[in-house]
């Protein structure tokens, strides 16, 4: 397989790349509004298409009977997407600029695969929401925009495809502009940047555009290149979610007991004193190993070994955190989910609820309000949630939980409801205010095959 690009580049030395920051960023569009196209030009003009790969491009437009190469296969990689002519998976993306390094989320613009751009948003610095300037605003918009800022991705770029077919109107860019900036800053998105385009064209993707010379700000990748981002977790709350309880058990390690998984967030020193939840047990930090090594100081997302001064009963699914920082334990827990099963979520619905490496049983009590997505309204009480819904709900567990707010921490406030039958996923949930009442051991689940709790 050749390396070379379309317009041979100088690649980027290690150097030069640990010395760039990286971006994740998701895509999100309506079907037809031309988001596997704008990816595909975006890695084309930016030289990240292999020779080999834009042949293949060429031959199957070819085929086709286009006349030019149809760039939105090169991001439509499935057979049934190519067929079709539409992105159904998430597709990652990994490409580089002499200035930053970029993780591409591809995400599906059907309705029937909403839920593929919760996975894809959940992890991003940014989210590109396209629009056809023919179309405008509409309701799967306004859903992509409502997952982007249910997600609390920090920067939102609008982008208003097709620009060419519209002529390169300046009214009928600001007038979708103005619509989706007002819905969106309702919905909380703290940062909105509206951007002019034609993917098919190449007008303001990587290149300014001379048709429409009224537009002054930057194009798609000089956007993308120079949008602030902060990848510092480590002054965020620390947290460990035990995945693995190691005990060797040799004669060179007759008392080894450590406790290892992922850093989700913040930093662990030896020597400072940690709690355990749910038990609320105590301890102190007596060493870290790391890739075997002991160090004195960890940070996410470097996965880990904590050695503890007391020997404490300490599982999978525990939650280590620092003693002065420790998150609300409860058994009652309100939040926002998106629902995206095929499968209606009802109350009284008996769930499997995973959080970090924990999986405990638990009851949809209530779901209070399902969003309304026209005007941003809560419809009250709907009994249940169906697929690409977005809605409150309370739910009870049988055994206490440590959520961070959402808000305070993606990682360790985000949770998933799972069907205990066939382990489909259900919902993604972001938790909101977890109801006070601190976990009551009478109340907890006397049995561990039942559901009364």
């Amino acid at each position: 397989m050749s390396n070379s690009t379309t317009e041979p580049a100088q690649p980027l030395s290690t150097e030069q790349l640990s010395a760039t920051t990286l971006l994740r960023f998701a895509t999100a569009g309506s079907v037809d509004d031309g988001k596997s196209t704008l990816v595909g030009r975006l890695l084309h003009d930016s030289k990240s298409v292999l020779t080999d790969q834009l042949e293949a491009v060429e031959r199957v437009s070819a085929s086709r009977g286009a006349e030019a190469p149809d760039l939105a296969l090169l991001t439509d990689g499935l057979r049934a997407e190519r067929e079709q002519g539409i992105t159904i998976d998430v597709a990652y993306r990994y490409f580089a600029t002499a200035r930053r390094r970029f993780i591409l989320a591809d995400t599906p613009g059907h309705v029937q695969y909403t839920r593929n751009m919760v996975t894809g948003a959940s992890t991003a610095d940014l989210a590109v929401v396209l629009v056809d300037a023919r179309n405008g605003v509409i309701e799967q918009t306004r859903r992509h925009a409502a997952v982007a800022a249910l997600l609390r991705v920090p920067h939102v770029v609008l982008a208003v495809n097709k620009m060419d077919l519209v002529a390169y109107d300046e009214k009928v860019f600001a007038r979708i502009a103005e619509e989706f900036t007002a819905y969106a800053s309702e919905l909380g998105v703290p940062e909105i940047t509206a951007i002019p385009i034609s993917a098919l064209a190449g007008d303001n993707v990587v290149e300014a555009s001379s048709n429409m010379d009224w537009y002054g700000g930057p194009t798609v990748l000089e956007h993308l290149e120079t949008v602030p981002v902060s990848h510092d977790l480590t002054s965020c709350h620390a947290r460990l979610p035990v995945q693995y309880v190691i005990r060797p058990q040799t004669a060179e390690h007759p008392d080894y007991r450590g406790y290892a998984g992922q850093i989700a967030a913040g930093t662990f020193r030896v020597g400072e004193s940690v709690t355990v939840l749910p038990s609320g047990r105590t301890s102190k930090v007596t060493g870290i190993d790391l890739l075997g090594k002991p160090v004195d100081v960890a940070w996410t997302p470097q996965s880990v070994t904590l050695l503890l001064a007391d020997d404490i009963d300490i599982s999978r699914g525990d939650l280590i955190v620092p003693s002065g920082d420790t998150p609300p334990t409860t058994q009652d827990i309100e939040a926002t989910v998106c629902h995206v099963a095929d499968t209606a979520l009802t109350v009284g619905q008996r769930v499997l609820l995973k959080h970090t490496t924990r999986t405990v049983k638990a009851i949809v009590k209530e779901i209070p309000s399902r969003l309304t997505l026209d005007d941003l309204s809560q419809h009250p009480e709907p009994g249940q949630l169906v697929a690409n819904d977005i809605g409150r709900v309370k739910v009870r567990t049988a055994e206490p939980l440590a959520l961070d707010a959402y808000a305070d921490s993606r990682r360790t406030g985000s949770f998933l409801l799972i069907d205990p039958a066939d382990g489909t996923t259900l919902a993604a949930g972001m938790a909101g205010d977890a109801f006070a009442t601190p976990a009551d051991e009478d109340d907890s689940a006397s049995d561990d095959e039942g559901w009364d709790f």
